[in-house]
């Protein structure tokens, strides 16, 4: 069981406490907000806290607002002799408190308000745990499905994420979950395009206005599929405006613009354009010059973090120190990482390169191999 922390200025109040509950619950006390504080500094092993509203130099209501912002998950009581209206209200507005107690307290009915805050905590925490499983699932069956119906969207996809990841970095972004989701689901929307103007756009051919008009909403129906799911609101915004140019033009056609375009909306678009751009055979210098000739496009902050070259130093000295091997269909396995393009033996991509193996993958290459065959043999990072 976690532990539940009593916060007080009185002593002799939390060891009459603790000596009252301990049979019942792991106690742990702290005289006054600071103390508490530091002892919520491993926040992961406590379920509830109870403070004081009382206490000199930080009263109960500044405590658990704090608490509330380092520790969300704690659930928070006070415990108070000033039953006040506006200090109650004060106490769940900024503290969000589970229960307010007034003093004295029973220790019978501490008792009861401490067990009905551990089953809140275990309560949040399953729903959490059960969400983020959710979340995971559904990016997991989104990049899948987007690996199965465009394998060369896919493969640009999985460059932006790496092209991402170096940008972040560079900027000393820290939490960065969002903008690898986008970066991954970025071409998402493409799902939605017939696979016949899909095939014309990509031979250059000309597009009918309805078939232009499909592309261009491509952003809008990424951001749809990602709103629906909990906690990709702001992935959801990333990729509605990834198209959006800096100077306000493109899509969506509304008045933001400049660095009003969510920082990874701006980021994709540079990096979606150069990927493309690389993609089509250009060198890194190369596609870069075309950018720089797009004038209003890009952040022009953002578009002089990209490197010249194409890996870094460091990234190029990782993968020469990974294995890499040559295999027979028959031998590939989950887990394999593709480092060469994947085709039929009459030439039909079905997978391209930095595609890690997936069941679902796996699968899709039987289908090909019973009805085509596979070409061997097939590049792999080990």
């Amino acid at each position: 069981m976690k532990k539940i922390l009593l916060v007080d200025d009185e002593p002799n109040l939390l060891a009459a406490l603790q000596r009252a509950l301990r049979k019942q619950f792991p106690i742990e006390t702290a005289c006054g907000g600071a103390a508490g504080l530091a002892a919520l500094q491993n926040w992961q092993e406590y379920a509830v806290v109870v403070a004081d509203m009382q206490m000199p130099e930080m009263n109960g209501v500044e405590f658990l607002a704090k608490v509330k912002q380092s520790a969300p998950d704690i659930v928070r009581m006070m415990l108070t002799g000033n039953a006040d209206q506006n200090t109650a209200i004060q106490a769940i507005n900024e503290g969000s408190i589970f229960r307010f107690l007034n003093k004295p307290c029973a220790p019978e009915k501490l008792a009861d308000a401490l067990s009905a805050g551990i089953r809140q905590h275990e309560l949040i925490t399953v729903e959490r745990d059960l969400l983020e499983n959710t979340l995971r699932g559904c990016i997991k069956v989104l990049t899948e499905i987007l690996a199965m119906a465009d394998p060369k969207a896919f493969g640009h996809a999985e460059t932006v994420r790496n092209n991402v990841r170096q940008m972040a970095e560079t900027l000393q972004l820290t939490d960065t979950w969002e903008l690898e989701i986008a970066a991954m689901l970025s071409y998402i929307g493409l799902v939605s395009i017939p696979p016949e103007t899909l095939l014309k756009a990509r031979h250059g051919l000309p597009l009918a206005h309805r078939e232009q008009e499909m592309f261009r909403r491509i952003p809008a129906i990424g951001g749809d599929l990602l709103a629906q799911i909990p906690r990709m609101e702001n992935v959801s915004k990333i990729l509605t405006y990834q198209s959006k140019c800096f100077d306000g033009t493109g899509y969506p056609e509304d008045q933001v613009a400049g660095e009003a375009i969510p920082l990874g909306a701006r980021m994709l678009k540079i990096l979606c354009d150069l990927a493309e751009l690389e993609g089509s055979g250009k060198g890194r210098t190369s596609a870069l010059e075309q950018l720089r000739t797009r004038t209003g496009w890009y952040d022009p902050q953002l578009l002089e973090l990209i490197a010249p070259t194409g890996q870094t130093a460091m990234l190029k000295k990782a993968d020469a120190a990974k294995t890499h091997a040559n295999v027979t269909f028959a031998e590939l396995r989950t887990g394999h990482v593709l480092k060469a393009d994947v085709e039929t033996k009459d030439g039909t991509l079905i997978i391209v390169a930095g595609n890690r193996i997936t069941p679902a993958l796996l699968a899709r290459l039987r289908n090909f191999a019973a009805i085509s065959g596979i070409k061997e043999p097939i590049h792999v990072e080990c």
